[in-house]
Order: C-alpha cells, then structure tokens, then sequence
C-alpha cells in the first residue's frame, strides 16, 4: 500500500531538508563511469497494438521483442541510470515467447495479449520454480510458489510472456511508520525515471518505474490503499485500481482482504483496458470473486471513445483546488479540457469526511494482515510460516534487513488479537461507510464519476527519515470502499509528473475507461522521461 495515508502532520520532513538529502544521496548518482544516457531504444512507448502490428508484419517476434526488453532491462535498471525497478528477470521468458511465436505461426493467436512482455510485482506468486515470490523480503527470500496466483494463470493463459517480478516497497509498504517507498530488503531502493533522487512512491514501485522506462510493455501492480495509483501517478502512467472482486487475490501475499486488488500499470488508457480484459475473472479461490459474476468483460477496449465525455456530469473535489500552485495549475486545466470535451463539472467536497475515520483504516488493516499473512504463509515453501516468524528474522538479520527502518508495523499488527475482536469490527464498520458516502454523494449530485488530483509530486528519496507528504492525495475514500480508481497523466511540474483521478461505484471500470480515454486523448500529456539526475544542481 502507499504509506502516504498514515503520514501525520507532525511527522511531516519539510521539503527544503529534504532537497539537500536529495542533492547529496548516494541513492540517487547514475553510474559514474558512463557517458551521458541516451535513450534510443527501438520499443520507446509502443503500445500493445503496435507491438502486435509489429509481430504480426514480421517485423519482430514475441521472441525478438523480449530479448530486447531483457536488454533494456540490463542496459538502464543494472547499468546507466540504475532504476532497480526489477528484482529478478524470468530465466524462462525467452522459451515461453518461443512458444508462443509457435502458435502464432500455426494460426493460433490468444487475443490481444499474445506475446507481449509484461512484469509482475513480486507479492505475485508464479508457479513455475523460475523465480521468486518474496514482497521484497530477506525472509521470504529462495520462496518458491507452488503455483501461480490466478491473476498469473490468466495472463499465461491471454498469450503474455511472464518477462520478470518487480520491486516494490517490503511487505507492500506495511512494515514501518517510517519505511521509504521503493525499498525493500531484498531488492533496495527503486527509483523515478524522470528525477533519478526522487521516489517512485509505492508499493508497486517497480512496475511503475519499469513501465514508464520502457522496460515493458506493460505491468501489474497491486494496492490497498493507494499502491497502483500513486507511483503511476508519480511516474507519469495510466493505474488502474479495479472494484476488490473484479481482479482475484489468490496467490498474492496479502494485507487485506476488503481493500487488496491487482491492477494494471500501463502507458496508455487503451493498454489499460486490454489488460484489465485479461486479468479478471471468477476464481473459486477468492469468494469475494464471485460478486463479479455478470459484471466483467474481456474486451474494455469497447468503451473507448474519444466523446465519452459528452453529456458526462463529473464531480471535482474542491479542496485540490487549493496548495501548490504548480498542482493546482494543473488540475485547473485538466478540468478546462473536461468541459471542453462537453463534460458539466460540479465542485464537491469528499475529502473532508476522511478526518472522521480516525484510525479506523488502519486498524483494519492491521488486523485483515495479520490473519492474511498467517494464512498466506502457514501454506508456502518459504522458511517463515508465520508474521511472528518474521518478526523474529528480522530481528536475527538486523543489519541486513532492517538497515534504515525498523518493523513497527509488523508487531503492531502481531499485537492484534483476531477478526472477531470488536475493535475490528466496529472500525471495519467505519471503512466500509465509504461505500454509501461515494453512492451518496454521486446520487444527490447525479455524477457519472467523481475527480481529483491523484496525489502531489514526488517527494525526494530518504532512507533515514522516510516518505513525506506532498498533498493531494486521494486514494483512501475509492480504496476503503472498494471503488474502482484509475489515474491518467495531467502533466508535469519541473519535469515531474502528476495524475489526474477519477472514481466511481462498484464494477464501473468501462465507464470509467471511456471517461480517462476521452481526457487523455484530448490533452495527451504523457511525457517519457529522461533520466535526470537531481532538480538539484550539483557543486
């Protein structure tokens, strides 16, 4: 999940401290010994059809096409700029594109999926003894899943070649009140493409920074709260978070089971769409699934029409309008296109009523990854089967897997009793009230979808003190509620990206594709980036 929703203000670095930790980072230098970067890659921002166009002209294979991002992947995440977005590539990608190249020349093609290189999170399970599934972790490093999680079994089964596993933030960002998105133990620290000192923010990193860097076609990421939405809003990409039962959660280590969902991460609206096509559906492994039945498709590509905005009432959250004035530019003119693309907006105020959840999320959440975890690890082949198990290797391994932060988290969350427990319930109870505030809200306003700024610039990287707010963060009232919650990008201040949101009710992922796909198509603000060292001049 994205720690920023549990920052306290007085918790809060001031920006200009950390500037002179960003100018000086170790974590941030490219590799001294090479020449300037420059970014010449053949595949830079080819979308999943022009991929497929390319294969199916001859011009490249599913083959030829993961050997290239294998060596883009060596080029710029080990070498040159060293974004650290992979934790480990799939020794086995080459033979599967193999296969799969077969089929295309025998006449069998899967769908539009078939043969694209795609990256997973490494909370993912994939079965097949290649690689790893650790959340970023040194104890749960040499697991291997005994299968792959459902989400992974359809993208096989959808013709993507399984390219590597992602870094993100260690236990998706759940282990300290001061940990600093984008590193984990196992994997270190993963940076932003665009400002090199910068963070990606979290916990789906890696697929945030890998996708934005061309190191893929496209990735998956998963979020509690906040986890797909803000690193790619922060690493100027389309996030998807789906209703919680569109996707399914089997096989993926958890948080918690009424907020947790995988999503896609991709450059474009329309390579959104085609992935969420293949990642949904019912899996008799995750119950909460089967409320989805009826109320998926495979194909999203159909809601996508540059006038879906028309006739369209869109509710924008006011308080955004307010705070850094770059921010705040940006969203003025992204809701100028909306009423330009024939959109009636009308100012709202949702943000306001987060201020009586008190705690409540967070207790929730820190019961739901208690007995998720426990459950999730009583049947994996890793040497930990329990949270305590944790708690006790990260003790033994000190140096090495708690160098910065500690794991405050994990023994809150060890010191909560079970989900009978009435602390729980009653502040499951307050959570799950956003369902009818959003419904509520977008009734007596007869909204279509709800906006907002997706949350503010990224921040610096800081080992020692942690993340620090930036504002405008809106993920808690879709993530709480189990809403569906995409960001597409709405431009960029000093060459760092921000997102712009939009939400709505359960299962309304077609609408809100149409919706993002006319925005984006209208102001066409996705920037690649360039691999800048520092906003800081250095000596």
């Amino acid at each position: 999940m994205n720690r920023r929703s549990f920052i306290k203000a007085s918790s809060v670095v001031s920006v200009s401290t950390t500037l002179a930790a960003c100018s000086s980072s170790e974590t941030a230098k490219t590799d001294d010994k090479s020449t300037p970067f420059t970014d010449n890659f053949a595949l830079n921002e080819l979308t999943i059809h022009d991929l497929q166009q390319k294969m199916q002209a001859g011009e490249y294979t599913s083959e030829s096409l993961t050997q290239l991002y294998l060596d883009r992947i060596d080029a710029i995440d080990k070498k040159g700029p060293r974004l650290n977005a992979v934790i480990e590539t799939n020794p086995d990608a080459l033979t599967m594109a193999k296969a799969l190249d077969g089929e295309r020349k025998a006449g069998k093609l899967r769908g539009p999926m078939h043969g694209i290189p795609v990256l997973v999170k490494d909370n993912i399970d994939t079965g097949d003894q290649m690689m790893m599934t650790t959340a970023g972790s040194l104890a749960l490093e040499g697991h291997k899943a005994a299968q792959d999680a459902f989400v992974v079994a359809q993208l096989r089964k959808a013709g993507a070649v399984i390219l590597g596993k992602t870094n993100l933030s260690e236990w998706a960002n759940f282990r300290s009140s001061r940990s600093c998105s984008g590193w984990s133990s196992r994997g270190g620290q993963t940076r932003n493409p665009y400002v090199l000192d910068r963070n990606p923010s979290g916990s789906s990193s890696g697929s945030g920074s890998a996708t934005s860097a061309n190191l893929c076609a496209v990735a998956v990421g998963t979020e509690t709260d906040g986890s797909i939405i803000a690193p790619s809003s922060h690493c100027g990409l389309v996030g998807l978070k789906p209703t919680v039962g569109l996707v399914s959660r089997s096989g993926i280590i958890p948080i918690s089971h009424t907020q947790d969902t995988a999503g896609p991460m991709t450059r474009t609206v329309t390579d959104a769409a085609i992935l969420l096509g293949a990642l949904v559906g019912v899996d008799p492994a995750d119950a909460v699934t089967l409320e989805s039945r009826g109320k998926s498709v495979t194909d999203y590509t159909q809601f996508l029409k540059a006038n879906a905005l028309t006739g369209k009432r869109i509710g924008i959250e006011k308080s955004f309008l307010t705070g850094h004035e770059g921010v705040v530019n940006l969203y003025k003119e992204a809701i100028e296109t909306l009423k330009k693309q024939g959109a009636t907006v009308v100012e709202i105020e949702l943000m306001k009523e987060l201020r009586e959840m008190g705690g409540a999320e967070f207790t929730v959440l820190q019961y739901e990854f208690k007995d998720g975890l426990n459950r999730y690890l009583s049947k994996a082949n890793a040497g930990v089967k329990s949270l305590a198990d944790v708690i006790a290797f990260n003790r033994q391994n000190e140096a090495k897997a708690m160098p910065f932060f500690k794991q405050e988290t994990l023994e809150s969350s060890e010191a909560k009793g079970d989900l009978t427990s009435k602390e729980y319930t009653e502040a499951l109870t307050k959570t799950r009230s956003w369902r009818q505030r959003i419904d509520k809200l977008m009734a007596t306003h007869k909204l279509d979808a709800i906006g907002g700024t997706s949350i503010g610039f990224a921040g610096c990287i800081d080992l020692i003190n942690g993340d620090y707010d930036t504002g405008f963060y809106f993920c808690p009232p879709a993530a709480m509620a189990g809403y569906p919650h995409l960001t597409v990008p709405m431009g960029t201040i000093h060459g760092l990206p921000v997102g712009f949101s939009l939400i709505a009710g359960a299962y309304q992922e077609g609408p809100l594709l149409a919706m993002a796909y006319a925005y984006e198509q209208a102001s066409k603000k996705r920037e690649r980036p360039t691999f800048v060292d520092s906003l800081v001049p250095r000596g």
